[in-house]
C-alpha cells in the first residue's frame, strides 16, 4: 500500500501537514511519499505508484493551485483514491468533489486518513461522487492522540524560507504547530468555520521531540505556526521554558493577537529570555470601525499600546494588515500609512502587508453580514471566491498599483518601498508630499522571513 501526499505551498515553510499524517501512515504500515510541489517537481511515476493520493490545503493559495494537480492525478492514475484535507479542504468541499476527490478532510485528517488506508486495502468500492449536502454548521474536528511528525523525505529545510538577521546573517529555520484551532471567532479567518472557537494543545513532549529532530536536521530557529500562542498561555510558558532548557542557543518566532500581548503582558519577558525574536500579530486595520466589523477584539489603541509593552520588553513586534477592504478609504489607508509611520514601524512591516486584499472565501464568516453579501458577486470557482468590488474604482486601482510596486521593489529596503507607496498614494489622494518633515533616518535592522507572505489574506486581486 503506497500513499503520496502532496503540498503545494505553506507559507515557505517545511510542511507540518505532510510530516504528521506521514508519522500517523508509516506506523499503519504504509509507504509513504510525500512531495511539496513548491520546492519538487511532481513526477508522473510517483503519481501512478501510489494507491491513494492526498492533497494538503491549508490556505487559499494551496487550494488553488492544487486544482490542475487534481485533475492531473485522475488522469495518469484514475485508479487512485483521491483525499483532500487542511483547513481548506472542507470549506470548498463541493468545489474538490466536482474535480473527483472522493474523501474531504478537516486539519485533524490523520486518523481519516489511515481509516481510508484500511478502507483502500480491504478492497471497499470508492465512496459515490457527490455534493455534500447542505449544513448549518460543520462539525468540529475531532480529538486525535497526537504523535511526534516523521519529516523523513521532506525537502531539506534550508531550501525553505530562511530568517534574515540583523547583521545580514541568516539561519536555516522549521516550524512547529503546539497548538491547532483557535478559541477566537475573527470573522475574515478561516479557521473559525472549521473549529468553531475550539483549539486543542499538542503535547509538550511531541512538540520538543519534533523541534529536536528538525535541529539534528539544521534547524537555527523555530517558527510556531499557532494561529495564537496565547490560546493556551499556561502551555506556552511550558514549551518555550523546556525549548530553551533543551537548546539554549536556538531562536524561535511566534504569532500572538493584540489583546493578548496586553493580557499577557508578564510572559513577555519569558519569551524574550528563551529566545523569542519576534512576534507576529494580525492586527489588520488601525480602524476601530473595522476592527468591530471583523471581530478582532482590540481596538486601535490597544494595538498602540502592544507595540509600547513589546518595545520595553525588548521583543519586535511585527504587525500584519488587510488594507484594501470595502470599508478602505483613500483617506484611510494614508491613516494607516502615517500611523506606521509615526509607531515607527516601517520596517516591521513586510511590504506586501500593505498590498493585502480581503478574501471572502467558501464559508465565510464574513457572509453573516448582509451589506457583504449584498456586495459580493456569485461564487467564482476559478477564484474560490466571493468576488467582490469596491464602491470607489479607485480604491481598487490603488490596491494594483500598490501590488505591483511591492513586487517590482523585492530587491529594495522595505523603507524604500514604503516610500514609494506612500508617494503614490498621496498622488492619488490629491495630498502634498512634503519632504523633510520626517525625522526618519536609517531604517532600524530587524529580522524577518524571507518569505513574508500570512495566511489569512491573499496578496492578489484574482478578481479585478
Amino acid at each position: 500500500m503506497r500513499a503520496l501526499l502532496i503540498c503545494t505551498y505553506d507559507l515557505g515553510r517545511q510542511p507540518f501537514g505532510l510530516a504528521s499524517p506521514a508519522a500517523w501512515l508509516r506506523r499503519a504500515g504504509v509507504e509513504v511519499d510525500c512531495v511539496d510541489t513548491s520546492r519538487d517537481a511532481l513526477l508522473d511515476e510517483r503519481i501512478a505508484a501510489a494507491d491513494l493520493v492526498a492533497f494538503y490545503l491549508p490556505m487559499h493559495t494551496a487550494t488553488r493551485l492544487a486544482g490542475p494537480l487534481i485533475d492531473r492525478v485522475r488522469a495518469v492514475n484514475p485508479g487512485a483514491e483521491i483525499a483532500a484535507y487542511g483547513l481548506y479542504a472542507p470549506l470548498n468541499e463541493g468545489w474538490l468533489r466536482e474535480r473527483g476527490v472522493a474523501h474531504v478532510m478537516d486539519a485533524e485528517a490523520e486518523g481519516e486518513l489511515v481509516d481510508v488506508v484500511g478502507r483502500v486495502k480491504s478492497h471497499i468500492p470508492k465512496p459515490k461522487l457527490q455534493d455534500p449536502q447542505p449544513k448549518a454548521e460543520s462539525p468540529k474536528p475531532r480529538r486525535l492522540a497526537f504523535i511526534q511528525p516523521d519529516r523523513s523525505g521532506l525537502p531539506a529545510l534550508s531550501r525553505y524560507a530562511l530568517l534574515q538577521m540583523p547583521e545580514g546573517t541568516r539561519k536555516v529555520v522549521g516550524s512547529t504547530d503546539a497548538t491547532r484551532g483557535c478559541k477566537h471567532l475573527c470573522r475574515h479567518c478561516p479557521i473559525v468555520p472549521v473549529y468553531h472557537g475550539t483549539f486543542r494543545a499538542v503535547p509538550v513532549d511531541i512538540v520538543l521531540d519534533d523541534i529536536r529532530a528538525q535541529v539534528d536536521a539544521g534547524a537555527e530557529h523555530i517558527s510556531f505556526g499557532d494561529p495564537d500562542f496565547f490560546n493556551g498561555p499556561t502551555h506556552a510558558r511550558r514549551i518555550v521554558e523546556r525549548l530553551h532548557a533543551r537548546f539554549p542557543s536556538l531562536t524561535y518566532d511566534v504569532t500572538i493577537k493584540i489583546e493578548h500581548l496586553l493580557a499577557h503582558a508578564t510572559l513577555l519577558p519569558l519569551l524574550r529570555d528563551t529566545g523569542c525574536l519576534f512576534v507576529t500579530s494580525a492586527v489588520e486595520s488601525v480602524d476601530d470601525d473595522v476592527l468591530v466589523t471583523l471581530l478582532k477584539g482590540h481596538t486601535r489603541d490597544d494595538f498602540e499600546r502592544a507595540v509600547g509593552v513589546c518595545r520595553q520588553v525588548g521583543l519586535t513586534l511585527a504587525p500584519t494588515f488587510v488594507p484594501f477592504t470595502p470599508w478602505t478609504t483613500l483617506d484611510r489607508y494614508l491613516d494607516l500609512l502615517a500611523t506606521i509611520e509615526r509607531l515607527d514601524l516601517i520596517s516591521e512591516v513586510a511590504p506586501i502587508q500593505l498590498a493585502i486584499r480581503l478574501l471572502v472565501t467558501a464559508e465565510s464568516a464574513l457572509l453573516e453580514l448582509q451589506e457583504i453579501r449584498d456586495l459580493v458577486r456569485p461564487f467564482d470557482p476559478a477564484s474560490l471566491t466571493w468576488p467582490w468590488r469596491h464602491a470607489d474604482e479607485r480604491v481598487d486601482a490603488l490596491q494594483q498599483q500598490v501590488m505591483a510596486l511591492v513586487s517590482a521593489g523585492a530587491h529594495l529596503r522595505r523603507d524604500q518601498v514604503f516610500d514609494a507607496i506612500a508617494a503614490l498614494v498621496r498622488e492619488q489622494a490629491g495630498v502634498r508630499d512634503e519632504p523633510g518633515t520626517r525625522a526618519r533616518t536609517n531604517p532600524r535592522a530587524v529580522p524577518y522571513m524571507s518569505e513574508p507572505w500570512y495566511c489569512c489574506a491573499e496578496p492578489m486581486n484574482a478578481e479585478l
